[in-house]
């Protein structure tokens, strides 16, 4: 074991939302997911062996550059489903959108990134047939995690 702990990965995030219940209904808009439980003020949503958790405060102005990344399992079913809600795609490469509180979100696609969840969670959320791409596994082939 070295002198310092390592870092081994994110079990949560949490966003502030003006309201959680206005929260919860933009967000169940876009994306599936299971509440996790509630306490005053908060929400939580799962994500197999993470959450996310919303809660009520948001005072600053929109993100720029701060972000956080959420990860599916269709990224065109994504794109598609926040143009039809009327949510604003901002200019780039990727998939990027404010929610109403001015939280950056950038939405990626499990099949083409390095993230893994082990298979008994993508079992568990039935997801157990979701490949990762020939470029994903390439560059955990490079770290030795595969």
């Amino acid at each position: 074991m070295s002198a310092r702990p390592r870092l081994v990965g994110v079990n949560h995030v949490a966003l502030e939302v003006g309201d959680v219940d206005e929260a919860l209904a933009f967000y169940g808009r876009f994306f599936e997911f299971t509440l996790r439980g509630r306490v005053r003020g908060m929400a939580f949503l799962d994500m197999g062996d993470q959450f996310l958790a919303l809660g009520e405060g948001r005072t600053q102005p929109p993100d720029d550059h701060r972000h956080i990344g959420l990860v599916v399992d269709d990224l065109e079913a994504t794109r598609r489903a926040l143009e039809e809600g009327g949510v604003e795609i901002l200019p780039g490469r990727g998939l990027d959108f404010r929610d109403p509180w001015g939280n950056r979100i950038q939405v990626v696609d499990y099949r083409g990134i390095q993230f893994t969840k082990a298979p008994e969670i993508l079992r568990g959320m039935g997801l157990d047939g979701l490949e990762k791409s020939e470029r994903a596994l390439a560059e955990l082939r490079d770290k030795g995690l595969v």
